[in-house]
């Protein structure tokens, strides 16, 4: 019955992996060591001014262990956990395609060489991909499934350069042309909410810009400040506006009330570690906050794309 009412209220990516492999999938993280072009000084130095990677990366996710022994330690960890039996190889950390397409094939096949494994998602950045790049993970989708995550994060310049993100919004709808020449590959996209360049009405209207986009996958969060950042010094300084737990409902279910019903959600909250974890402080698990998020869905009527009046392409 839970399933049922989740699939009801909004597309989740759970449910939508299900369907596709008609079993539970899951993720296990890989950080292959890769860093990112506004780390290196090719486009910027320091990286995002929120970007702190442990604030989602697990401790058993480390490059000095290797790609191959990553993906074992995980899956013997989350077959123990959930008796699961189909993964994901996903490549998280930082940005990670990027480094010559030789060195990015044998990455990945690494991760590919495990049996059940059945697919690979990317975690890049529009800047990051180029059409050689895009035909490897095409070669690759002819036996797997491969999902490219773009970190979009805004679609307003503003808060990009704000950010340090080192591109704009004009990079990443370019990146998206060229996945467009490439229909065996899902494509998806992060955004954050909360940046203090944006008012909510603003954050609001990123669901029907996206919406209209070629995107089948989306992930939205709340910004959280976190230890070791260029914003968290920020904060210190001169405290913004964050999201408290109920504000941050409210807005959700607003949000993904905005977005195509065809988009699968495959995240809406972050939850950084509480030791490095400065604002907002919900003191909520993450299955409370799921708990949470239907009731509110199911108590307001809401549902994903109940305002969208879009058309996609």
């Amino acid at each position: 019955m839970g399933i049922v009412t989740t699939q009801r209220l909004y597309n989740s990516f759970g449910l939508h992996m299900r369907e596709l492999f008609g079993q539970s999938v899951y993720k296990v993280n890989v950080d292959a060591g890769f860093t990112c072009p506004n780390r290196d000084g090719t486009v910027g130095v320091g990286g995002c001014v929120y970007c702190n990677n442990d604030s989602f990366r697990p401790s058993s996710c480390k490059p000095a262990i290797g790609v191959r022994q990553q993906v074992e330690n995980g899956i013997s960890y989350l077959s123990k956990r959930y008796k699961a039996d189909k993964f994901i190889a996903y490549f998280q950390p930082y940005t990670n395609t990027y480094a010559p397409v030789d060195e990015l094939r044998r990455i990945y096949y690494e991760a590919l060489a495990h049996p059940n494994i059945v697919g690979i998602a990317v975690g890049t950045r529009p800047d990051a991909i180029d059409e050689e790049k895009f035909e490897l993970l095409q070669t690759i989708a002819k036996d797997y499934f491969v999902l490219i995550e773009f970190g979009l994060q805004s679609i307003y310049d503003k808060s990009l350069s704000y950010i340090n993100r080192g591109h704009g919004y004009a990079c990443f709808l370019n990146a998206l042309d060229m996945a467009s020449n490439h229909r065996s590959l899902h494509i998806g996209a992060h955004i954050i909410v909360g940046f203090p360049t944006e008012t909510i009405d603003e954050m609001l209207s990123m669901a029907e810009v996206v919406s209209e986009l070629r995107l089948g996958f989306l992930k939205i969060h709340q910004l959280q400040i976190v230890k070791g950042t260029a914003m968290a010094a920020e904060y210190a300084r001169n405290p913004f506006f964050v999201f408290d737990y109920e504000q941050y409902l409210d807005f959700l279910v607003e949000f993904v009330q905005r977005l195509s019903p065809e988009i699968v959600l495959q995240r809406m909250f972050a939850t950084a570690p509480d030791d490095i974890l400065i604002a907002p402080v919900w003191n909520k698990t993450r299955q409370q906050i799921l708990i949470d998020i239907e009731n509110k869905f199911k108590s307001t009527g809401a549902s994903q794309g109940k305002r969208y009046s879009g058309t996609r392409q």
